[in-house]
């Protein structure tokens, strides 16, 4: 007899642990609250659909336990995903750095195939459909479909119901105080990709400049993390992958205590010295604006405490070529769920069986995705974790 399997959010784990469910012959409904399957897909990677990334491996990760993480993985990685989607009629691309994408760069192309395969499967879509319970009802499940008055059974129960970013597109974290009454440690949601907020006064002019840089968060002089990549600065303070990886951090820490290093020559002051060194007597801003955007070529001088008219010479002999260029800022928070890209919290990781989702707190109950305490970088790593997770649990959750 066909395994009754409820699956609790449409998103990308839960869309994924569908299909798997019901190529393995399990009897498959699935719930959200929005219109459509995807919806929160269809916004990721500035639509063109940042699936995963050849780099997305355990140690990139931060949860309660990374060796189990590595044990997830190992069972469905980033090469297993990418020839799921090829099955599934998604043929798949990476940029020269890992970043993987649909042939079709369209997020809205990916959502209608899956959805088209849930169809095919006889999966159950049931739309515009909120969830607001479950219980444990002799050894399966019961879910409130809306209120308290009605009920629908289940053998099985997967929550991939994402966690509290974006709560515009559906994703509240409405069923975590369940999940804690079925007995999870639930760490609250905070912003995990968002921007960073900080002290720009000294940087107002810098507004709208973008480059890549090398980025460390500091608490009290000692380095948390570090990162390389793209940032944008802004008029409260900094947003682009390479900070937005760090806001998981912030929020742990108090934030008076917190500082943003931020390199923007890392790697080219060798090509800096030598062009001072074949043009002492020119403006240093003209060596500068080789290597970073206009703007910031002529606010370094003075950040750094020369006049702004410094000859590039000045670097040749006051070791100013090791300091220019690098800056700390005073960080002040985080932009908040609202806008953040992801949002930490959810059940912690341990508390989980890694290769099948599954809890350890209430038999027949498994947790993917958002919902779960684990946090990539940007780049399609988070995605990859609602892949890898919603597989797992469809699977475990369908055999008999």
């Amino acid at each position: 007899m066909a395994v009754e399997l409820a699956i609790v959010g449409a998103g990308a784990a839960g869309s994924l642990a569908a299909i798997e469910a019901a190529r393995r012959g399990a009897q498959v409904t699935l719930y959200d609250t929005n219109a459509r399957v995807g919806r929160k897909l269809l916004i990721t990677g500035n639509g063109r659909c940042n699936l995963s990334n050849h780099h997305a491996v355990a140690d990139r990760y931060a949860c309660a336990d990374a060796h189990a993480l590595t044990h997830s993985f190992e069972v469905f990685g980033v090469e297993a995903t990418l020839a799921l989607f090829s099955e599934l009629g998604i043929p798949t691309y990476a940029t020269a750095d890992g970043w993987c994408y649909p042939r079709s760069d369209s997020a809205a192309a990916v959502a209608e195939i899956l959805t088209a395969r849930l169809d095919e499967l006889g999966v159950q879509v049931r739309l515009q459909t909120k969830i607001a319970d479950l219980r444990q009802q002799g050894r399966g499940w019961a879910l409130a479909l809306g209120g308290p008055e009605k009920w629908v059974a289940a053998d099985r129960v997967i929550v991939a119901c994402g966690g509290a970013a974006y709560p515009a597109l559906g994703s509240r974290g409405e069923l975590w105080p369940v999940l804690a009454r079925l007995g999870h440690t639930m760490v609250p949601a905070r912003p995990a990709l968002a921007p960073l907020l900080a002290d720009m006064h000294a940087l107002q002019g810098l507004q709208g400049v973008r480059l890549d840089a090398a980025v460390t968060l500091l608490h009290r002089s000692v380095a948390l993390a570090s990162t390389r990549g793209n940032i944008l600065f802004t008029q409260s303070g900094l947003s682009g992958p390479a900070v937005m990886d760090l806001a998981y951090l912030v929020h742990r820490y108090p934030v008076e205590a917190l500082m943003l290093r931020l390199d923007f020559l890392d790697g080219q002051r060798p090509t800096l010295y030598a062009l001072a060194e074949a043009h002492p007597s020119a403006p240093l801003q003209l060596a500068l604006a080789g290597l970073v955007p206009l703007k910031l070529a002529h606010a370094l001088p003075e950040l750094t405490g020369l006049a702004p008219e410094a000859p590039a010479g000045a670097l040749l002999t006051s070791g100013l070529a090791e300091r220019i260029g690098r800056l700390q800022v005073r960080v002040t928070g985080t932009r908040g769920l609202k806008e953040a890209q992801l949002s930490s919290g959810g059940v912690p990781l341990d508390e989980l069986e890694p290769v099948t989702m599954a809890s350890r707190r209430a038999p027949g109950l498994y947790v993917c995705g958002e919902a779960v305490d684990v946090v990539g970088p940007c780049g399609g790593y988070n995605l990859q974790w609602a892949w890898t997770s919603g597989v797992l649990a469809g699977r475990a959750a369908a055999a008999k």
